[in-house]
């Protein structure tokens, strides 16, 4: 794989890796408003572009388990990451040796 090829996976990787992790903070935030409300709460979600109605245990288990399969896709975007990087670095180790230094001429 080229050098431009590998950084373009790396940032594809990287712009993945952090909408998981912005998605993961929503749902944190949204276990811990549920925490504060009452088992009979009224709740919402949204299914494409409709609101249904929904329970809090049911909603709370939706997002526990939406929770763990985002936490699995961030440790392997994490794996993938540290390849990719891997990677780039060794590339740009054979490139600096083939280029290899510069030497002077005598003069």
């Amino acid at each position: 794989m080229r050098y431009q090829q590998l950084q373009q996976s790396l940032q594809s990787v990287l712009v993945q890796k952090q909408q998981v992790e912005l998605e993961l903070t929503e749902i944190e935030q949204a276990l811990t408003e549920l925490k504060n409300m009452a088992e009979d709460v009224v709740l919402y979600k949204s299914i494409g572009s409709l609101l249904v109605k929904s329970e809090k245990a049911k909603t709370v288990a939706d997002l526990n388990e939406r929770k763990e399969l985002l936490s699995t896709r961030t440790t392997v975007l994490g794996k993938h990451e540290e390849r990719l990087r891997g990677q780039l670095k060794d590339l740009q180790t054979k490139i600096q040796q083939d280029l290899g230094p510069v030497s002077q001429a005598p003069p």
